[in-house]
């Protein structure tokens, strides 16, 4: 369960919960009790950003490490072109 502390409390114990932070990933700021904010590690951060490669490197790693016919799973959604080859759309 995420950890949360008010803005007041955060405050306070801004190192503490710096280190915590990079052992839990992510912490709630709060103000009033409903949450405001949130304190990510870094590496949570460069997980959620994208900054791993991106869609196309995540399929064509899972098409490495899995038999896809044999998870008996449609082929079709694993039709993804790479990055930077544009199609022609009329709209």
């Amino acid at each position: 369960m995420t950890q949360k502390y008010s803005i007041a409390e955060a405050r306070a114990r801004f190192a503490a919960i710096v280190h915590e932070v990079e052992d839990e990933g992510s912490i709630q700021i709060t103000r009033r009790g409903e949450v405001v904010a949130v304190l990510l590690s870094r590496r949570e951060y460069e997980r959620l950003s994208g900054s791993q490669g991106g869609f196309y490197r995540a399929v064509s790693e899972f098409r490495a490490a899995y038999n896809v016919p044999e998870l008996e799973i449609d082929p079709e959604i694993f039709e993804v072109r790479p990055s930077g080859t544009d199609r022609e759309v009329d709209l």
